[in-house]
């Protein structure tokens, strides 16, 4: 199958080893993985702080990068559920209604991809080490989004995956708003990592990077003793996959 990868703006400038590894983990499955060039954001930050007309032209970018393309997997829920969800009613009654209607149907975040759509739980990953894992707002509400991560640790040779209470609560990120409210913000970060070090994990996965990179300032801030990793890095890394940069555009 070929696979047109969506790099998500969080991803592409503060962790683009989980894009590289989500390529590398399609690969490995034996599909072709482009990435389209001229992509941009999603329009996700100007549309949930109500700059719509402004959305609509970072969306019409999207809908044109990606129009040629059949398949489209992202390594975050949250941005796949804008494109999936939002768009579509973005574009009510405007030209592009179709194109956004016909795209929510084939963007994919990309542990949902390889459960439900590829049927794969089973890579062949093995780690020893103990996981912990953060459900993120928008990959579990938006698209409901909860047992394919785990299906995916579970088969994880040597891995251990030891559930935090309340794996649901928000981190507290939540794009703009930890900007507008940081005390509120860093209080519900806080609380998330209290949760997740009382699992004794080392290592707190999920599948949303900003969520994970909001963790990981208070961690390093406050020197505990566990760190994150997107759960496409986890895969990738148990796998014993090359996750140098050598991904090829086209």
């Amino acid at each position: 199958m070929r696979i047109a990868l969506f790099v998500p703006c969080f991803v592409d400038q503060f962790a683009p080893q989980v894009a590289l590894a989500a390529a590398r983990i399609l690969q490995h499955l034996g599909h072709e993985v482009i990435v389209p060039p001229g992509q941009t954001c999603c329009g996700q930050p100007t549309f949930n702080t109500g700059y719509w007309p402004e959305t609509r032209q970072v969306a019409r970018h999207f809908l044109r990068v990606f129009a040629d393309h059949g398949t489209i997997v992202a390594p975050s829920g949250g941005c796949v559920g804008m494109v999936a969800k939002n768009y579509p009613w973005l574009f009510e009654g405007q030209p592009e209604e179709a194109r956004a209607v016909e795209m929510a149907g084939r963007v994919h975040e990309f542990t949902s991809f390889l459960v439900d759509n590829l049927g794969v739980t089973d890579l062949g990953a093995k780690l020893q080490t103990a996981v912990t894992l953060h459900d993120s707002c928008h990959p579990l509400r938006e698209l409901g989004i909860r047992e394919q991560p785990r299906a995916l640790l579970r088969a994880v040779e040597g891995l251990t995956l030891a559930e935090m209470p309340q794996s649901d609560t928000c981190c507290g990120f939540g794009g703009a708003f930890s900007v507008k409210y940081p005390e509120i913000s860093t209080a519900m970060a806080d609380e998330k990592l209290a949760n997740a070090l009382s699992t004794q994990a080392e290592i707190i996965t999920g599948v949303e990077s900003s969520c994970l990179l909001h963790l990981q300032g208070r961690i390093d801030r406050q020197r505990h003793p566990i760190k994150t990793m997107h759960l496409a890095e986890l895969l990738a890394r148990g796998m014993g996959l090359d996750l140098s940069p050598s991904l090829s555009r086209s």
